[in-house]
């Protein structure tokens, strides 16, 4: 009787190492416009909370040289109802709606229900204090003209606005899967972070240069002193209260552009993001390298068997 020794091959393979991923940092925003930019968020966030204190002084909006009370485009009420409670009422235009505890009628400091149009936690400096909200309105706004003069002057010089933000043929001819791609919440990676898409141009260009110089024109066409030097414009808009009115809509218009920007970094690394804004550094991805290294191996493993 003889024995055979059968061998058995068992294969094991070895792969090459996986390519690596790695980040570098890369120097993105400049010193001036680190500061113009945090020199704005501060004095446009005063501006606001400033001018909703200014507009609780005569919460209401119309179109022309005067206000109709009885044909207001909006406006926010305090009636009193049957039992003698005070109610908020908010109309634009025929439509009324209850806003109790919000606009129109909202608790004071004291915590009794006060007619305000707005609530006294988002007006500055302090609820009823018209002269000290102008003050402070006027004060901030003037921070942001030159902040905004500074900007756009520097910004010409260095080539931003022609580099960074003004659209590329190619930025309009992919402008369809940019909106896409925000809309599934895609963002670019890698070298590509470092460049405005399409939407991002468009939307910073028209805060710039249609929000920015709007909502300050419109503010110098609601001073009754500027009336002799800007009286054109103020005809052309369709008179002190129509600029009133589109002072007001600009204003929510950068609070829009405010909310979807901060959403945006939140979203794409909020850290990341704010370390560009603060120290000027920003940190991308780089390409996975293959790192070289042999050809799969296999081993072969013998056994023997009786």
């Amino acid at each position: 009787m003889t024995t055979e020794n059968v061998i058995v091959a068992d294969a094991q393979v070895i792969a090459p190492p996986a390519p690596t991923k790695s980040k570098r940092l890369v120097y993105r925003h400049s010193l001036p416009i680190r500061l113009m930019h945090w020199i704005n968020v501060i004095s446009l966030s005063l501006m606001f909370f400033s001018g909703l204190q200014i507009f609780n002084a005569h919460p209401s909006l119309a179109w022309g040289n005067y206000n109709n009370p009885d044909k207001p485009l909006l406006s926010l009420e305090a009636r009193e109802d049957a039992s003698g409670n005070l109610v908020g009422i908010t109309r634009i235009g025929k439509h009324e709606f209850n806003t109790t505890g919000v606009l129109g009628v909202s608790k004071g400091p004291d915590g009794t229900p006060t007619a305000r149009g707005f609530p006294s936690w988002l007006t500055v400096p302090g609820p009823g204090w018209l002269s000290m909200g102008r003050q402070w309105h006027f004060f901030f706004a003037w921070i942001f003209v030159l902040n905004g003069l500074c900007y756009i002057g520097y910004s010409l010089a260095r080539k931003h606005v022609q580099r960074d933000l003004w659209p590329t043929k190619a930025d309009w001819r992919g402008i369809g899967k940019s909106i896409a791609d925000h809309v599934r919440f895609r963002h670019p990676h890698g070298e590509e972070a470092l460049r405005y898409n399409i939407l991002q141009r468009l939307a910073y260009l028209i805060v710039i240069f249609v929000f920015g110089i709007g909502i300050v024109l419109m503010g110098l066409a609601m001073s009754p002193r500027m009336d002799a030097v800007l009286s054109p414009m103020v005809e052309f808009v369709g008179g002190r209260q129509a600029a009133r009115t589109i002072h007001f809509i600009i204003a929510w218009a950068f609070v829009a552009f405010v909310l979807i920007h901060v959403f945006e970094v939140l979203i794409s690394g909020a850290f990341n993001q704010l370390r560009g804004m603060i120290t000027g550094y920003y940190k991308v991805d780089v390409d996975p390298v293959k790192v070289a290294g042999p050809e799969p191996v296999v081993v072969i493993k013998e056994t023997p068997h009786d």
